[in-house]
């Protein structure tokens, strides 16, 4: 008799531990894939880039079509919500195309992701408000802005962006790049609240220098109609802000609802709780991965939730593996990220100094203000690196990048780094590559490590 196993949710993670567990198990496995929207195994990080015209269509960003899946022997099944899970009875009950259906289960994976956050205010929910979490919300706003004054030239409309995060700043540029006069608005002090605040205002900085207008410390208060009920403008404490449309970047959670339903371990941050080998806290067959979950920091040893697509792929693979008798385990992240505006890259990886502080660790930061290649090297461009180093051990804790072409990549190194637990003693070190196109003779993460020391040596 065949394993049935179960999986709700059919993007990356999803998708994943379904196609790995049907290529490991074959025929001695069944695996049903219920998925509510309209597209599987979809990129949605790259959402914005397709907005702004760099990708061509939201087919360029399916890796592979329900089609394509069902041709792998998934049985998939689209526009199919998960409404509860029975843990006693290893059903999962679903309403699709057909009506409601009990699906019963020998193992049920968890993929559900994680949605935008929409807060609780007037108009919020209005016509011309976006978000972009998904491929029809791209849809949706691409036919906005199709709707906006084709015949006004550079100012084809007004957009207001609402939170200064990843998703925040890549709408803003995406919409500046459609000919909008773009305006984001975010309630703390600098955007991009994934790095410290000194390294976000050289974002703020930067995206003012493109001709997007950032309005910093300004809470929104609601979004204001016109007579159809369409947006008009974003109210906020200092004023109204005009806009023709609204994207949301405020931030997403994790959609966890089902798991908090059926009575299944949730951390602080309404993620899933896990072990390393993917499998739900307290439960034998439930299994959950991607935007869903918690992940451990290996840097600050807390749970957290990080939603991306790297680490959703990976989860699912692992699930994938342990569901057909293999052993893998998911054994953390150190946070790294990266992102653009524009011309201007933006990198992360490890703890910021709240974090750090929050953790408990004594530290010290410095940062080197260098260039992408050698001084003398045509396009030579600056960048400028922030590094965090414990205290005592000298152990790296974090490092920041914001520069122009050729500068977030560096980012990798540190990830390694940080991931092996090194000092930054040992990272000046490092054998790096080296050539004028690429880089200074020292690089920029060399010079950064290096003036840690430095730190160090001076707090001792």
């Amino acid at each position: 008799m065949s394993k049935r196993i179960v999986v709700v949710g059919g993007d990356a993670a999803g998708m994943s531990a379904a196609s790995q567990a049907k290529r490991r198990g074959g025929a001695d496995v069944e695996v049903i894939a219920l998925e509510r929207g309209r597209h599987t195994s979809y990129a949605a990080c790259g959402i914005p880039y397709w907005v702004g015209g760099d990708v061509a269509d939201a087919e360029s960003l399916v890796a592979r079509s329900p089609e394509a899946h069902r041709a792998n022997g998934i049985d998939v099944r689209m526009a199919t919500e998960a409404l509860e899970v029975d843990l006693a009875g290893s059903v999962v009950v679903a309403r699709g195309p057909s009506g409601a259906e009990r699906i019963g289960y020998d193992e049920l994976v968890l993929a559900t992701g994680a949605h935008p956050v929409r807060p609780p205010l007037p108009g919020i929910d209005s016509a011309g408000v976006y978000g972009v979490a998904t491929l029809d919300d791209g849809q949706a706003l691409t036919g906005g802005l199709a709707g906006l004054r084709p015949d006004a030239g550079a100012d084809r409309g007004r957009a207001v962006v609402v939170g200064g995060g990843y998703i925040g700043i890549e709408m803003a540029e995406a919409l500046r790049k459609r000919g909008l006069a773009v305006t984001l608005v975010d309630a703390l002090d600098e955007p991009m609240t994934t790095l410290d605040p000194d390294m976000g205002a050289l974002v703020h900085r930067a995206m003012e220098t493109m001709g997007i207008q950032v309005r910093t410390a300004t809470a929104v208060t609601g979004i204001l109609t016109d007579a159809s009920g369409r947006a008009r403008a974003v109210a906020t404490a200092d004023g109204e802000i005009p806009a023709d449309l609204v994207v949301l970047g405020i931030g997403v959670r994790p959609t966890s609802e089902l798991a908090t339903r059926a009575g299944l371990a949730v951390g602080p941050s309404g993620g899933i709780r896990t072990d390393l080998r993917m499998r739900v806290v307290g439960q034998e067959h439930v299994w959950a991965a991607g935007d869903c979950v918690e992940s451990f920091d290996r840097v600050s040893t807390s749970w957290v939730h990080v939603p991306l697509g790297t680490h959703a792929n990976k989860q699912g693979r692992v699930v994938g593996i342990n569901l057909t008798g293999g052993y893998a385990t998911f054994p953390g992240v150190v946070r790294t990220a990266v992102s653009k505006v524009c011309d201007l890259e933006i990198a992360r990886t490890g703890l910021r100094e709240v974090d750090a502080a929050a953790a408990g660790f004594a530290h010290v930061a410095v940062t080197v203000r260098s260039t992408t290649r050698a001084g003398y090297y045509p396009g030579a461009a600056p960048v400028t690196v922030k590094m965090l180093a414990e205290r005592g051990s000298g152990r790296l804790l974090g490092v920041q990048i914001v520069g122009r072409e050729g500068s977030a990549k560096r980012i990798d190194a540190c990830a390694v780094a940080l991931w092996n637990r090194m000092t930054v003693e040992e990272m000046t070190g490092l054998d790096l590559g080296y050539a004028p196109p690429f880089s200074p003779v020292w690089d920029p993460v060399l010079i950064a490590a290096r003036k840690a020391v430095d730190a160090l040596a001076a707090a001792r």
